[in-house]
């Protein structure tokens, strides 16, 4: 059955198209066109001048609507999915703390379950560590934190479902795991690290393409003692060729550093993600969790010595980034969705409005908000507000 998406201003690869539309018919996009006249045999729905807009990949999610993927069932898995959703999260990589590897080897199992249900929008598995380095752990769990140990992550490599993997850069072993892990085609992201600029020039050589949460769980320009030595940020910056990702929520990095790494890396190299823990589009009870509390939009540890992770979903990165960060909104939805399609290589299916890809896409109003959302041509339940 075909469908037509008419009456909007489109978002392409080339630019926006106005009064355009989108068809789709079994879930892929047909054409995108600059004219909108009825096609003979469509189902309409009307954008009503809107912006339509891809489908947001949301590459760094630790959970939403109550549940985390740590919990490794179907169950959490399909609750935090659905929560982010609704707020235009059309792919997304559920994301691992630092845990055991019994439960990594059961989310694994579960995430390749559900990757195998029709209309799923689960694209791999995001693990972030426990190979980290224990004094910038922040809210990571310590008790898992480990030195990298080959007998442990080579049998999960073999596995297809793992997509990206973020350890510390200069804990031994960390390089030759490096190695092993991009030469599969894993995004491999350096993480709560204080690596500086040489260990991070021979960490991109060894297969550390990105760095994750930028800023955030690693050093700037510092002093020691009366000598002065870049930090990690410095050096990423100096590394051509290395992305980065940004949580975008307006909390854990201010408007004026949001605008830096867009002036710097640019949206080609800059990705949102949200970080979010399972209190992001979170509507059940009151929390009573003795690890977090929620304290001016954002989750901390419990005694305020640190940020534990955001509660923001994609729509609210873009909405950040367009009206507080001041940055073009084809460029903030571009950083939500074409770019991290790319990095994360799925960028042949997903992340753009174009002819044969997944018809995935997101309405939003003048203000950037989330009118409808479209997966594999379908109208999300419960976020059709406007179109009709």
């Amino acid at each position: 059955m075909l469908t037509q998406f008419i009456n909007g201003t489109i978002l392409t690869p080339q630019g926006w198209i106005k009064d355009g539309s989108v068809i789709v018919s079994d879930g892929r996009i047909v054409e995108v066109t600059n004219c909108d006249l009825a096609v003979i045999g469509a189902k309409v729905v009307d954008a009503k001048g809107m912006f339509i807009v891809p489908g947001f990949v949301s590459m760094h999610t630790h959970g939403g609507g109550g549940s985390d993927f740590t919990e490794a069932t179907e169950e959490a898995f399909s609750t935090a999915v659905n929560a982010h959703l609704k707020h235009g999260a059309t792919s997304i990589f559920p994301t691992l703390s630092s845990t055991s590897f019994e439960t990594i080897h059961q989310a694994v199992e579960v995430c390749e379950k559900m990757m195998a249900l029709p209309e799923n929008i689960i694209q791999g598995l995001h693990i972030e560590g426990p190979y980290l380095n224990s004094k910038m752990a922040g809210a990571q769990w310590k008790e898992f934190l480990k030195t990298p140990n080959p007998e442990e992550y080579m049998p999960l490599l073999e596995r297809q479902c793992i997509k990206r993997w973020d350890i510390s850069p200069e804990l031994p072993g960390a390089h030759e795991f490096a190695q092993q892990t991009s030469s599969r085609g894993i995004l491999t992201a350096l993480t709560h690290t204080e690596a500086e600029y040489d260990e991070i020039k021979e960490a991109f050589n060894s297969g550390f393409t990105h760095a994750a949460h930028f800023y955030n769980a690693m050093p700037g320009f510092h002093k020691r003692r009366e000598y002065k030595y870049e930090g990690t940020v410095e050096s990423v910056y100096l590394t051509d060729g290395m992305s980065v990702e940004v949580i975008a929520d307006g909390i854990h990095l201010p408007a004026t550093i949001l605008k830096l790494v867009y002036k710097l890396k640019g949206a080609d190299q800059t990705c949102l993600v949200t970080d979010a823990l399972k209190y992001a589009a979170y509507k059940g009870e009151s929390i009573n969790d003795s690890q977090y509390i929620i304290d001016n939009g954002v989750c901390k540890l419990s005694d305020c010595s640190s940020l534990a992770g955001s509660i923001a979903t994609m729509d609210t990165l873009v909405q950040v980034m367009y009206k507080q960060a001041g940055i073009p909104l084809e460029d903030a939805i571009k950083m939500a969705s074409e770019t991290p399609a790319r990095i994360i290589g799925i960028d042949n299916r997903k992340g753009s409005l174009q002819k044969g890809k997944d018809a995935d896409m997101v309405i939003l109003d003048k203000d950037a908000n989330v009118r409808c959302v479209v997966s594999m041509g379908n109208i999300v339940e419960g976020t059709n507000t406007l179109i009709h």
